[in-house]
């Protein structure tokens, strides 16, 4: 799930990507490096906020799109990990962990008077 700051960051890796791909492969590299540098993270982990932007989804159901496209898996956990070290990835609880919401009070019992 992306957090506020990774829908940014995607919104702005999605711009970088689009203004350099006219200029050839040095200027896409050079755009994406520094779309990537002030946020601490690799230019090719801008695949791994799209592949997140439109819903939250699993570890593997990245590793498994991305693998299509020769990226390998511990390229991807290793980007997930800079994406969540740079608070652009928010991790969500699996179902079975998550914190059961509380029932809410029962209403108190009153006595009907006739």
């Amino acid at each position: 799930m992306l957090s506020p700051s990774g829908v940014a960051a995607e919104e702005a890796y999605r711009a970088a990507y689009t203004a350099a791909r006219g200029g050839g492969r040095s200027a896409l590299d050079a755009a994406l490096a520094a779309w990537a540098s002030p946020l601490a993270v690799a230019p090719g982990d801008g695949l791994i906020l799209r592949e997140l932007q439109a819903k939250p989804r699993g570890l593997a159901d990245v590793t498994g799109a991305l693998e299509d496209a020769g990226i390998a898996p511990a390229e991807v956990r290793l980007a997930m990990d800079r994406l969540v070290k740079a608070g652009l990835v928010a991790l969500v609880p699996l179902a079975s962990q998550a914190e059961k919401e509380p029932a809410p009070p029962a209403a108190p019992r009153t006595r009907w008077q006739y």
